[in-house]
């Protein structure tokens, strides 16, 4: 019954909320998309001829958002374990990005394109057990930093979703150590009740 009445909390929430309005009449597939709308504005990471890597795709908001920024000059590669409906201008692969075939996969696609930035919404199926789900989201939120590391471009940025809590601070000297800035964003989009945080490395070092 608990559980029952939390649904449709959440669901009245959803319904009623801005963000999810916002993107019906804008087109975009998500509210997810006003996430990295603010942070473009605010620090001007996506800029017309970029070539771009989305890891955690689906349903393609933040795709959305690249592709209309970085036009046809540019190049957008999104990735996702799940199935993703196709956008103009963007490359979809569908595999598990903690498999090395899919960064292989990755490869295949940027060809010769200098990476400019990658970009990472990804997130774990959810248990509800705090400890388990944070190890997860920190192990995803690593291989994109990894990946990041290996093919970014000197000079390249790096957008991450994490969660605050256990290794949260380890992660961010890591990042540090990566790149000449690194910022922290918690878009007005993002619930005020998500414990969720954007990791922002900008300029990456040789």
């Amino acid at each position: 019954m608990k559980q029952a009445k939390t649904s449709k909390a959440w669901m009245k929430e959803h319904v009623n909320d801005f963000f999810v309005k916002q993107s019906k009449k804008d087109g975009y597939r998500s509210r997810a998309a006003y996430k990295l709308l603010e942070i473009t504005e605010r620090d001007q990471i996506l800029k017309p001829g970029m070539t771009v890597v989305d890891l955690g795709a689906t349903p393609g908001s933040w795709s959305q958002v690249a592709s209309n920024i970085v036009g046809a000059k540019g190049k957008v590669i999104a990735l996702d374990i799940l199935e993703m409906l196709p956008l103009p201008g963007v490359e979809f692969i569908q595999h598990d990005f903690r498999e090395e075939y899919a960064v292989l996969e990755l490869r295949k696609h940027l060809g010769e394109h200098q990476l400019n930035l990658v970009i990472s919404d990804m997130s774990p199926n959810i248990s509800g057990i705090v400890i388990s789900d944070q190890a997860k989201s920190m192990h995803l939120a690593e291989l994109a930093l990894t990946f990041s590391i290996e093919h970014l471009n000197y000079g390249g940025s790096f957008l991450v979703k994490v969660f605050q809590g256990r290794d949260f601070d380890q992660f961010l000297r890591e990042m540090r150590t990566e790149f000449k800035k690194v910022v922290v964003r918690k878009p007005k989009a993002s619930r005020d009740r998500s414990n969720e945080l954007y990791l922002l490395g900008l300029g990456k070092k040789k």
